[in-house]
Parts: structure tokens; sequence; C-alpha cells
């Protein structure tokens, strides 16, 4: 790869599991990072995944082959100034941010179309912090890689490659249809399911009834109305225009599936399902992307006293963590009583294999 030195700005979640990543394949290249929290740096320092044990300036990442602007999106616009005085020629300065239009903009006014490649590596968590970042987060997600209209193209394809090695899926496209897509299959869906969950909030009675038996449809449908709001406050904003035009278009199908609905055409209505039964039917499914998976399993569960302990007990004590764990009670169109969530593919693997051999009834989702 031809690399000695790559500094991150901001070491969350994501920026934290490019390092490690990093480190993992490479472990060679000498990893810098500048953050606002001295903890961060100090536990990297620790976990062998950068070399500085200090706050770093921003000037001290002028002689890097990357810089990786890790920040929030908003956040990642102010430092750009900055970096314009400090770059160096042949330095590729990319970023994180899930919308692109306003970091490319940004770099188109300051003039630095030449050393930057925007990214987006579609994956996440619920956690934050550098302590939540794993050396696998990349693993076999989607990033995307948005070139400048004057980056040169084997630059590009030196990041495409660098991408490649870390497990990661490399995807070169215009930053406005980035912005479209995301805005399409991430943003528009969380609006929905914020929406839906308020919606529900508002029309509920005092006894919370529709809470009460929410089942696996709603529960699955509104689940990434848990992400962060200031994030998705942040995302919204910056992805406004392609946002808005969606939410249109998404009204205009709510009212024409209500019409159907309304006039009792029951042809027009079978039609509309079918159609989207079959386009769902042919996603592919992949284990990494901006809406993550979840890793859960349903098995059956006989009435006595110490039954889910008994699991929890089972489980526990072969080193495998349950992450949620809970009874059916609104059991429409879910195989099982017990729910049981993990943490990810493995212990869900295991604890599938375990319940199994103790002769438990296990039922895994397609």
């Amino acid at each position: 790869m031809n690399i000695n030195k790559i500094g991150f700005i901001g070491l969350g979640l994501i920026g934290g599991s490019i390092a490690k990543a990093l480190r993992r394949v490479y472990p060679q290249i000498k990893l810098y990072a500048v953050s606002g929290h001295l903890s961060t740096i100090i536990n990297a320092h620790k976990a062998g995944v950068i070399e500085n044990d200090r706050l770093l300036a921003l000037e001290e990442l002028s002689d890097m082959d990357y810089i990786f602007l890790c920040t929030p999106v908003q956040q990642n616009l102010t430092y750009l100034k900055q970096l314009k005085t400090i770059l160096t020629p042949g330095t590729i300065l990319t970023d994180v941010g899930s919308v692109k239009g306003d970091i490319h903009r940004a770099v188109i006014e300051e003039g630095l179309e030449e050393y930057f490649i925007g990214g987006h590596p579609m994956a996440g968590s619920e956690k934050t912090g550098f302590d939540a970042a794993t050396p696998y987060l990349l693993e076999n997600a989607y990033y995307v890689i948005t070139p400048t209209a004057k980056t040169e193209p084997t630059q590009t394809e030196r990041f495409r490659a660098l991408v490649s090695s870390l497990g990661a899926i490399p995807l070169i496209m215009d930053y406005e249809q980035h912005d479209f897509a995301t805005a399409s299959i991430s943003h528009l869906p969380h609006i929905m399911a914020y929406s839906l969950v308020n919606l529900i909030k508002k029309i509920d009675d005092p006894a919370e009834t529709m809470k009460t038996i929410a089942a696996g449809g709603f529960r699955d449908m509104t689940r990434i109305a848990a992400s962060s709001p200031v994030m998705w406050q942040e995302i919204c904003l910056s992805n406004r225009h392609h946002l808005l035009h969606l939410m249109n278009l998404y009204i205009k199908e709510l009212e024409g599936i209500r019409a159907a609905i309304d006039t009792e055409d029951s042809i027009e209505m079978n039609t509309y399902f079918t159609n989207a039964k079959n386009y769902r039917d042919s996603l592919t499914v992949r284990q990494s992307g901006p809406i993550q998976p979840v890793y859960e399993l349903y098995c059956d569960l006989i009435d006595e006293v110490g039954g889910i302990a008994t699991i929890a007990t089972l489980l526990a004590s072969n080193g495998i963590n349950i992450k949620n764990i809970g009874i059916l009670h609104n059991r429409e169109y879910e195989d099982g009583v017990l729910h049981i969530e993990l943490y990810h593919q493995q212990a869900l693997n295991a604890a599938h294999a375990l319940l199994v051999k103790y002769h438990y009834t296990v039922y895994q989702r397609s």
C-alpha cells in the first residue's frame, strides 16, 4: 500500500473501528488521532491503536498519507479551513459522514477538491465512542466512495484498494446520487419509524393498550426509531432537499393506497401488496448496513418457575452474553414464546446450537 502515516480527527465508533481495522491489517502503519477528549486518546494508545498518548494540534497531522474526518457531519465542515493550510501534495482527505452534499460543496468552496475523496462506511451500532469500536465493523459492509471532479483516478483507486483491504465492499458514485439513495433507503425509513411511533403514542388510550399489545411487526418497523435523536436531526438538516422530495413522494404513495382502500378496489390492493412483496423478497440480505441487523431467536418455553432463569444461566455459563430477553405476549406472525436477542452473529449461532442441544424448540427468522 506504500502508506506510512494515517491521521484521524475524531475517534468514535466509526473512526475507532477504521483505526482498529487498520491496526489489525497493517500493523506497520503509524496511526495518530486528534480528539477533544484526552481519555479517548489515552484509551486508544493503551489499546495499541494509535501512536500518540497526548492531545495533538491539527498541524501535527500535516505529513499524513490519509486524514480521516470522523466527527459529526456539521462539525467536519469546521475543520476544512484549518486543514487547507496544512495539507501536503499526495495527502488524501476523506470523511465518514452519511450525507455527502454539504462537505463536497464546502470542499469546492475551499479549493480542496484535489485532496478530498468522500467516504461513507455503511455500518454502525446503537453504541457510541471508541470503546464500542471493533476491528471488524466494516466487514462485508458497503463503503461508498465519492470522488470530486478533480480527484485523480489513481488516488480514487488507491483509496478503493485500501477500503477493500479492510474487508469492506467499495462502491464508487457521485455524491448527489449517494445522498438521494441514502435518503431513500435510510433517512426516509427513519422518519417513517419516528412518525409512526409518535402517532401511536398520541392516539393510545390512558391504559396504553396499543403499547401493551404491540407485536413483532410494529417493533420491527419502528426499531430504528431508537436511534440518536441528535444525529437524525443533523442528518435531516444536511440532506433536507432530498428528504423533503422523498417525503412528498411517499405521501402520494400513501394517498394512492388510501384511495384503493376507500373505494374497496380489491384488485388494486392485491396488485399493490403483491408488487411490494415481490420486491421485498428480492432484496439481498447482508450483515452490515446503516440499519443494523438484529441477532435474535425465539424458543418454546413451558410455563414453569425458573424457566427463563434456566435458559439465561445456560447461555451465560457458556460465555454467551444476552442483549435482551422476554416473553412474547402477542405472537401474531411470531413463533415461540421466549424472545432472545444477542449482540452478534457468532453469539446467535452458538445460542441456537446450545438450546437445540438441550432439546429446546428454537426458531430463527429468515
